[in-house]
This record gives structure tokens, sequence and C-alpha cells, in this order.
């Protein structure tokens, strides 16, 4: 999943830009609520990390300004208003969930993935596919009931597949997964990534349309 983090504050966008992209996201990192409009226009974004005081605006009316233009992207409100009012007016105005700084890094690893579970295409996390089990939850991987360990890279390739079964998902796309704005990307990244997650979890979970893209099938 690739996420949009909108934050202004250095050391606290730092830590969360790091942590998300350890737990196998992409990750565009922006300071400011224009700079945040340039990106959605770009990218497909999977879900918005959004501060509510940046340096040209309000984040609550950004969020606004989303929904009342029919933008469905799960936003989760990341601010150190903990007033139970603030809150209120945060999901009224169409927040998908709430962060109230500080907050522990593994708290908000756990949000992102029920906000992405509630969005997404699979809406039960635990998905079997022959002998591999794949739980998009606690994020492990089973094959043939012995957990297998996937790199954080590996991880994003099959979430990104994973949420999309039975789906062509083009080589572009699972770029954008691993991958955020001035990263390097190596042109054979991709089928670096899903060659290593056929030879631990099997060749035939990822079937390959030459020319078009990857998908796993639905069942």
């Amino acid at each position: 999943m690739r996420v949009l983090l909108i934050e202004d504050d250095y050391i606290l966008g730092s830590a969360i830009r790091s942590h998300v992209a350890q737990q196998g996201h992409g990750v565009d990192w922006v300071k400011r609520l224009d700079e945040a409009e340039d990106a959605l226009a770009t990218m497909d974004y999977g879900l918005l990390l959004l501060d509510l005081n940046l340096p040209d605006g309000r984040g609550l009316d950004f969020l606004k300004a989303m929904r009342k233009r029919r933008d469905t992207r799960p936003v989760i409100i990341t601010t150190a208003q903990d007033q139970v009012a603030v809150r209120i007016e945060g999901l009224n105005a169409g927040a998908d969930d709430y962060l109230v700084k500080p907050f522990d890094l593994d708290e908000l690893t756990a949000r992102l993935s029920a906000v992405a579970r509630r969005f997404g295409a699979v809406a039960d996390p635990a998905i079997e596919i022959g002998t591999v089990s794949v739980d998009l939850g606690r994020r492990t991987v089973m094959v043939a009931a012995k957990e297998i360990d996937l790199t954080s890279r590996e991880w994003a390739v099959l979430d990104c597949l994973v949420r999309n079964k039975g789906t062509l998902v083009s080589k572009p796309q699972l770029e954008d997964s691993l991958y955020a704005f001035g990263a390097e990307i190596e042109s054979n990244a991709v089928e670096v990534f899903v060659s290593r997650l056929r030879k631990k979890l099997g060749k035939e979970l990822i079937v390959t349309s030459r020319g078009l893209g990857y998908k796993v099938p639905t069942a």
C-alpha cells in the first residue's frame, strides 16, 4: 500500500516515514497542504496520514474538501489536539480514524492495517491460496502450516497482489507499492521480488501475463 504522510514536524515525520516504510509500504512525505494536493493529483494512494495544523492551512479543511469532491480514500488524522470536540469534528469531516500525539508507532501500524482492511479489496485478512495462507492483518504467511519469513519489500509486493486477488497488477503499480517519490527504482526490482516470493511460497502462487503484469489466482 502506498501512503501519503502530511506532517510538518521534521522529527516526527521522519520517524513515521521510516516506520511505515519498514512495514513494507511506499511512503511519500509532504509538509504542506498544497504539496499534498499535488501528490494526490499524480498518485493513487491507499491511505493518508493527515496532521491538523499545517503551515498553509487546516488539515480539517483539506479533508472536508477531499470528501466534497467525493474522494473516498481513507484518512487517519494525527494531531496533538486531544479534546473530544476536535475528535468529533474530525470524524464528522470524514476521517476514518484518529491518533493523538504522542502515539506509539506500533499502534500506528495496527491502525493502518485496520483501516486498510476496511477499505481494501480483500474483506477477510486471512486468505487461503492452495497451500499458502496469507493473513494481511497479522502480516504473516504460512506454507503448509509453516510460517515463512518475508522482507518488508517482499511483503509489499505480496500485499499488493493479494489485495487485488484475481486481477492483473501492472509492474508500475507494484513499483508504486515499493518506492517513495525520489527513490531510485531498479529496472528489474519487481521481477526480483516476484522471483523471491515464488521461491519461498511456490511457483504457482503468482501468475505472469507477459507485458501486462502479475496476479494471484482466486483459488
